[in-house]
């Protein structure tokens, strides 16, 4: 994947993620268990983590990071500010960005953000997975935000989860709830007009904020920094019943044919206008859409249609498959999706059916990312074949011993 590719490196046993003690608490969330955390924060009010990455590093370098953005496989952006005597003025580009088109370092109040970047660096991914006391169906991407001094996108607001991490520099953040939401009709972003500041602080390398779903907030760097993002995924219900309609209609044109019951007429009269739609048609396909409904909501289909689509990959994401044995233990690619439910495991948007010892084996596999080389040994040879078959598919990856 070019420029995406300087980041890789080897999976090895340190790459890969333990099982989570939710009932322990950690310095990631200032003291607080994930299930203490969950509890008193989550999707309620903002805390501030002060050293919830003691020690951090930026995920990859500055130089890096503008080569990545020069890439036709990543999602990049530019935002610049000019200070106005009425105010500031916002522009607003889209990559992938050659690096004489970036501003210089030196210029004041632009930011370059980079979505995604846990599918093109380990580190990255690594730092996302630190999060992973959410469900991974709602875990969506790790994203950067490089800015020079006084660089910000305004003030505005998400609709899901996001936990702010500041690894380079320092960023001043003011946040505030969001009662009435204006948005600025003169700007190419979604920046509130009417943000009012209930709370405001400076957060240095290592320092971490939560902000639940619509809390206003503005961050401006002091000097250069950097800050990556942990954001969520909030499908919509119109969005996500499209999927999932999507999904059981093409199971259902795969039914036997001749099953589908065609429409008939027999007591059809001639007709003086016949560009008009006969009333029976209208009540057939009226009453098709209520039987097809009501057979696909009690489907065991849509359980199977909601997994598939949890975990289809991002689009432009395409895996390489690459020779190598299980040996030594195996883990998933980072750009790899896999879930499961009571019935079924669920990988890059395809499912397969799972019980038994075969079912425990890959929902470690899921929750853990990894499968070492005592849990190998447990598989029947059919686990092991499938085992396989992701691996030639890139999906899976050879620990290294």
């Amino acid at each position: 994947m070019g420029a995406a590719d300087a980041e890789s490196r080897p999976m090895t046993h340190e790459n890969t993620f333990p099982a989570i003690d939710v009932d322990s608490a950690t310095p990631l969330l200032g003291g607080l268990s994930p299930a203490h955390f969950m509890r008193r924060h989550w999707h309620k009010k903002p805390l501030l983590i002060r050293q919830a990455f003691p020690g951090v590093k930026p995920p990859l370098s500055r130089a890096a990071l503008f080569a990545l953005a020069g890439s036709q496989d990543v999602e990049s952006r530019l935002i610049e500010q000019q200070a106005l005597r009425r105010g500031a003025q916002w522009s607003l580009r889209h990559g992938p960005f050659a690096r004489r088109a970036l501003p210089p370092l030196e210029r004041r109040g632009w930011t370059l953000l980079v979505q995604g970047l846990d599918l093109h660096v380990q580190a990255a991914h690594e730092m996302l997975e630190r999060f992973a006391f959410v469900p991974r169906a709602r875990l969506d991407d790790l994203m950067i935000s490089y800015a020079s001094d006084g660089g910000g996108v305004g003030p505005h607001f998400d609709s899901y989860d996001v936990f702010l991490i500041q690894v380079h520099g320092r960023r001043r953040w003011r946040v505030g709830r969001l009662r009435d939401p204006q948005l600025r009709d003169d700007v190419p972003l979604k920046i509130l007009s009417n943000f009012v500041a209930e709370q405001e602080w400076v957060l240095e390398p290592g320092d971490m904020l939560y902000l639940p779903p619509r809390w206003a907030h503005d961050g401006i760097a002091e000097g250069e920094c950097m800050t990556c993002s942990a954001g969520f995924r909030a499908a919509g219900r119109r969005e996500l019943a499209r999927d999932l309609l999507q999904r059981l209609l093409d199971v259902d044109e795969d039914e036997e044919v001749g099953a589908d019951r065609l429409y008939g007429d027999p007591g059809q009269t001639a007709v003086s206008h016949p560009g008009a739609i006969p009333p029976a048609l209208s009540d057939f396909a009226e009453a098709s859409l209520h039987h097809w409904l009501r057979q696909a909501a009690s489907s065991p289909q849509v359980q199977v249609a909601l997994g598939e689509a949890l975990t289809e990959p991002k689009p432009g994401v395409w895996f390489d498959g690459e020779a190598g044995a299980m040996d030594a233990g195996v883990a998933l690619d980072r750009r790899t999706r896999m879930m499961y439910d009571e019935r079924h495991v669920y990988i890059n948007g395809e499912s397969w059916r799972a019980a038994g010892a075969d079912a425990r084996l890959l929902r470690q596999l899921a929750d853990r990312r990894m499968l070492g080389v005592q849990a190998l040994r447990g598989a029947s040879p059919a686990a092991r074949g499938l085992l396989e078959d992701w691996l030639d598919h890139g999906w899976l990856r050879p620990v290294a011993g």
